[in-house]
């Protein structure tokens, strides 16, 4: 049950580095300086949506055997370890959502939008077909998200002047390398393979 929990952390708070949404945080600390109801609505948002994408792992889990699941959690990794290498940015609409409603309202509505078809929702998803703890993926891969963004928030401009996110994105981009790598080993144990 631990591993539900502290696996999907590890790998949502990895995959969130250099992400449109913590951009997003960035652009909402140096708008609002609010960063509770920041912090709130990246909450908010990600539970609804990460239960959402957890709901249809579960459900997608249903149709593999755990041999097939654990080659396309591998597969998944190796994805995600690319995609991590490139830059996000902002889209005009979830920059504009800003000017209609306040902090907590404009967060939740931005990051519920920008996590859709986002790689930590994909995570989200083939984390749930993977793990038997459907509410300890979710919990996991919403504090991930909080380790990622939660920094950014509360640092502002700050973290962004600071910070080589093109260093963080490749080591990022590394480390779920070798998280492909291990999955394809239990992968090759699952098939009997080794």
């Amino acid at each position: 049950m631990l591993e539900s929990l502290l696996v999907p952390t590890g790998l949502v708070a990895l995959a969130e580095i250099g992400d449109k949404t913590q951009l997003l945080a960035l652009i909402l600390a140096a708008r609002f300086r609010k960063p509770w109801p920041i912090i709130a609505g990246i909450v908010a948002a990600t539970l609804a949506n990460h239960a959402a994408a957890g709901a249809v792992g579960a459900w997608f889990s249903s149709f593999f055997s755990d041999a097939a699941l654990h080659w396309i959690l591998a597969a998944s990794f190796a994805a995600t370890a690319l995609w991590t290498l490139i830059p996000d940015k902002i889209d005009d609409d979830e920059a504009n959502t800003a000017r209609r409603y306040g902090p907590f309202m404009t967060t939740l509505i931005a990051f519920f939008i920008a996590e859709i078809g986002d790689k930590t929702q994909v995570a989200t998803v083939m984390l749930a077909a993977q793990y038997p703890h459907l509410l300890m993926v979710i919990i996991g891969t919403t504090l991930g998200m909080l380790i990622a963004n939660v920094p950014v928030v509360l640092a502002g401009n700050f973290a962004a002047d600071k910070l080589p996110l093109t260093l963080i994105r490749r080591l990022a981009s590394g480390a779920f390398f070798i998280l492909a790598f291990v999955a394809v080993y239990q992968a090759m144990k699952v098939s009997g393979w080794v």
